[in-house]
């Protein structure tokens, strides 16, 4: 199947979220055979209209990132490009409904993967973005609503979760450097204060902690463990890749999970299934508790008083370095999601 993906931003131009989603589920669609194009704004040096890289091939809409240039020469790309079908990111909007144009005149669908607005993205044209899709796709129940408010009916989303490396969990070593973990780009939203307070609250207590991930607020969040008198129990240990942060999760016994804004908690799902007792506070704009609902290993809580009362409760959960109810969400299996719903789409329009 030849798929076009669609964000005026790849990952190598702006990490967040919606990019890294977008970035990983190309790749692994290249990984099992599909042929995968990813038309964008250009991110590599040099003079070329294409550049292709872990087995995607990415296209040149325009050379650097404007929204209304990206829209108005997407369907012509598209034409180009010729998919089966195009899964566009949900912001910018405006690149959405101009994919609705090319595929009109294509007859092929336009499946969208919701993630969450960025600045300068109207409600009216996302409003417009959530009505053009064939399906929408969101990583969470907590997405889907946020769809539906568009005027989208409950039948046309799909939830499709973000996936974590199985195999990775299974065969990767065990690091026991810390005995409770929180990992999250440290961003305004990190909310990593709620884990260093809930910290400061069990300091006569015997236990190490680490922080994974970077970002602006890394230094106010030293600077807090600091004034709280625990950083010499809390390392801060900067981004990781899965081989390296996979094994700390194996090692400990609990991951926290306090952000206030979260489509999708990948860095909880990771704990989870390397057997963590996840703690979640809940936050309005997280979808964090999903992950934990009827879920033996977890709990919900609502300050950093209770997720400290959950950290001693957490004792009474034997130490696990992997928990299998979570292989569901393996990257073959969520690959499998996506695949259908291609499929789907594709035969709602007749080209099987």
């Amino acid at each position: 199947m030849r798929v076009a993906f669609v964000s005026l931003y790849p990952e190598q131009r702006r990490s967040d979220g919606a990019t890294r989603r977008a970035r990983r589920v190309a790749e692994q669609l290249a990984a099992r055979g599909h042929d995968v194009v990813f038309l964008c704004a250009q991110w590599w040096d040099g003079p070329l209209d294409a550049f292709e890289q872990n087995g995607v091939e990415y296209v040149a809409v325009c050379e650097t990132p404007s929204v209304r240039t990206f829209a108005s020469k997407l369907p012509f790309a598209l034409r180009r490009a010729a998919p089966d079908v195009i899964h566009a990111s949900d912001s910018p909007p405006s690149q959405v409904v101009a994919a609705k144009t090319a595929a009109r005149v294509l007859r092929v669908p336009i499946v969208v993967d919701w993630w969450a607005a960025r600045e300068n993205d109207s409600d009216r044209m996302r409003s417009r973005a959530a009505k053009s899709a064939s399906r929408v796709l969101a990583p969470s129940r907590m997405v889907k609503t946020d769809v539906r408010e568009h005027g989208v009916p409950a039948e046309a989303v799909s939830v499709v979760p973000e996936s974590v490396d199985v195999d990775l969990v299974r065969e990767a070593g065990v690091d026991a450097r810390a005995d409770l973990v929180y990992a999250r780009r440290l961003d305004e939203h990190a909310n990593v204060e709620s884990f260093l307070l809930a910290l400061a609250e069990l300091r006569d207590r015997d236990w190490r902690a680490a922080v994974v991930g970077d970002g602006p607020e890394r230094d106010a969040a030293v600077q807090t463990a600091t004034d709280l008198r625990i950083d010499d129990r809390v390392t801060f240990l900067g981004d990781l890749a899965p081989e390296e942060f996979v094994p700390i999760l194996r090692g400990a016994h609990v991951f926290a999970q306090t952000a206030t804004v979260e489509p999708f908690p990948r860095g909880l799902l990771w704990a989870l299934a390397c057997g963590c007792v996840g703690i979640v506070e809940y936050q309005a704009r997280s979808s964090a508790h999903e992950l934990v609902e009827n879920c033996e290993r977890g709990a919900r809580v609502t300050s950093p008083q209770e997720l400290a009362d959950e950290v001693v409760a957490a004792a009474g959960h034997e130490r696990a370095s992997i928990n299998e109810a979570f292989a569901d969400y393996d990257h073959d299996a969520v690959m499998r999601s996506y695949e259908r719903v291609y499929e789907a789409e594709r035969d709602e329009f007749g080209l099987f």
